[in-house]
């Protein structure tokens, strides 16, 4: 993985956070209470959110291997990364859904939420940041615990 960045690259995630939050906020997407119409079946108005980017997706994975080899920005190739679908999958989803569910809202979306004024995303906000830091906490502690019997041979 190539380190030599194209200098604008940090100017353009600058710009492609910009263009994301302006669509949530503009999608609507910013407000927890269109996500909870969502989740409770009255509103269906983010699978049309959710389609169109999965879309631009599909098609930006697809198109972009073929047409070069590497990122234009960052040098690096385009090649899967395939995951392990473990435990660890499945906790941080469930997690990352009841989060979503009681706030209505999801990461991205929260700091989006935040930028149109509402204050009291700080709260959802909050918990994100102390549950990532809990599990960083949980997953170095594991890491240590399941090293320490390999090096006491």
């Amino acid at each position: 993985m190539s380190r030599d960045r194209h200098p604008l690259f940090m100017p353009l995630i600058l710009v492609g956070g910009l263009i994301f939050g302006f669509g949530l906020g503009f999608s609507q997407m910013a407000r927890p209470e269109v996500v909870l119409n969502f989740l409770q079946f009255e509103d269906f108005g983010l699978l049309f959110v959710m389609f169109g980017a999965a879309i631009v997706s599909g098609v930006a994975f697809a198109l972009m291997p073929r047409l070069r080899d590497s990122a234009p920005l960052t040098g690096d190739r385009y090649e899967r990364r395939l995951k392990p679908f473990d435990r660890n999958v499945l906790i941080g989803g469930a997690i990352f859904g009841v989060g979503w569910g009681l706030s209505g809202i999801c990461p991205g979306a929260a700091y989006a939420s935040l930028g149109v004024g509402n204050v009291s995303i700080l709260w959802a906000l909050a918990g994100m940041f102390v549950g990532a830091y809990l599990q960083g906490v949980w997953r170095s502690k594991r890491a240590a615990a399941d090293a320490a019997p390999a090096g006491a041979d």
